[in-house]
């Protein structure tokens, strides 16, 4: 029950901060001088929420991979030790995956 507490809570605060990025000229619209300072970031929003969303969904992906590829790793490092630095490799192309997000969303945000 507490699961699903928390699931709603997360996405009811996801959604609202994304009205909030989305739609800035809507929130700000009894300040005129702010919607005119602006005119053309009415979609700066959207860039910022798919910027965090790559770095979000990498970070998942290289911790789920990491974990996955750690574990097995430890048990055949356990077994043959002579597979420490294959299974370093591995690790650090799990690590990669996040890196690869970071750098994503750093071209997202130079192009606004």
């Amino acid at each position: 029950m507490v699961r699903n507490n928390l699931l709603v809570v997360f996405l009811s605060s996801c959604l609202v901060s994304s009205v909030l990025l989305l739609f800035p000229d809507t929130i700000f619209a009894a300040l005129p001088n702010v919607v005119d300072m602006a005119p053309d970031k009415g979609w700066a929003g959207l860039g910022y929420i798919s910027a965090a969303i790559a770095v979000g969904l990498a970070c998942l992906a290289s911790s789920f991979a990491v974990a996955r590829i750690g574990s097995a790793g430890l048990g055949a490092v356990t077994e043959k030790p002579e597979l420490t630095g294959r299974v370093l490799v591995f690790l650090g192309l799990a690590e990669g995956i996040a890196i690869y997000g970071l750098i994503i969303a750093i071209m997202i945000l130079n192009k606004l």
